[in-house]
């Protein structure tokens, strides 16, 4: 898949998730075969830019591949400068959230609200294009309600001002995370216009990346929860859908070094407090199929230090 000036490894990429697809993340995703990584959403208002939440998530020192960067807002003039700093700052590629259905967000108008006001999305969509020099790429729902699916209208809307590429999520805005993720739209968008579509929603398997490849005619999928405590989702996927084999599920000898490696990159990128707080939810994910009782989660949520929960996994996995 094409993004402007860049070609892709492979069409399979890593869904922009808040809290989630932080550096570390990213960087692991991309090693464990993710055509692309897109960062959690920046908020255009720049009274926040220099918070320690923002400076996080606008840190790539030192990210291999190509650096995409999503950003949100409503004000067409603050997200024209939001994309200029992040390009300033090492942006390859700006995203641009129309897709988030939070109601923190979207009581500001952002994200996936903003599918309501095909106007102002063409202001927002052409002022950022105009602000920089780098790709920019859109990601939005079907509509934003099951009864308003308006999703072609936005994706024309994004073609004729510049768009790189559109990732759709297969729900609405009112549907958030509810229900099953429908193709249809996607499908319908994809013949509509020119430019590469990226399909998200429920991709939970290399066998349904090929499937809503196959029915939607989209160029690339988006995967997003399922990766969460499955990193290697990317290499099974790639793998799959260009040789048609399936890779076998990694040993817990492999699960545990990719879950150490994580552990110890997010105590290095957020320091010890919020490394340790963070890793909690991460360590859970990675461990939902071995620790069914949670007994060891438990355990695990109540440790303070980094050292203890680098000791305390490892005569976990040492023990299984």
């Amino acid at each position: 898949m094409q993004i402007g000036p860049y070609k892709l490894e492979n069409n399979v990429l890593v869904a922009p998730m808040a809290g989630v697809t932080d550096r570390p993340f990213r960087q692991l995703c991309r090693r464990l075969g993710a055509g692309l990584a897109v960062s959690e959403m920046l908020s255009s208002n720049p009274k926040v830019w220099h918070t320690e939440k923002s400076m996080n998530r606008m840190d790539h020192s030192g990210e291999s591949g190509i650096r995409a960067v999503q950003i949100a807002g409503s004000d067409p003039t603050l997200m024209a400068q939001a994309a200029q700093l992040n390009v300033a700052n090492g942006a390859q590629i700006v995203d641009i959230n129309m897709g988030c259905p939070a109601k923190k967000v979207n009581k500001k108008l952002a994200g996936s609200a903003l599918l309501q006001y095909p106007d102002l999305v063409e202001i927002i969509v052409k002022s950022v294009v105009d602000a920089v020099d780098v790709p920019v790429t859109l990601k939005i729902r079907t509509g934003w309600n099951t009864d308003n699916r308006n999703g072609i209208e936005i994706a024309r809307i994004a073609e004729r001002n510049g768009i790189a590429s559109l990732a759709v999520h297969g729900r609405t805005k009112a549907c958030m995370y509810k229900g099953e993720a429908e193709y249809d739209t996607i499908r319908d968008i994809k013949r509509s216009v020119s430019i590469p579509i990226v399909a998200n929603g429920d991709i939970t398997s290399p066998i349904k990346a090929k499937q809503v490849l196959d029915y939607t005619g989209a160029d690339a999928v988006m995967i997003g929860r399922a990766a969460q405590g499955r990193p290697w989702i990317f290499k099974e996927t790639a793998h799959y859908l260009k040789t048609g084999e399936f890779l076998p599920e990694p040993e817990i000898a492999e699960v545990e070094c990719i879950l150490m490696e994580h552990l110890v990159n997010l105590h290095q990128f957020y320091g010890e407090v919020m490394g340790v707080r963070i890793a909690r939810k991460h360590v859970s994910w990675y461990l939902q199929s071995h620790d069914k009782e949670r007994q060891f989660r438990r355990v695990f949520n109540a440790l303070e230090t980094a050292q203890e929960q680098v000791s305390v996994l490892n005569n976990y996995f040492q023990a299984i």
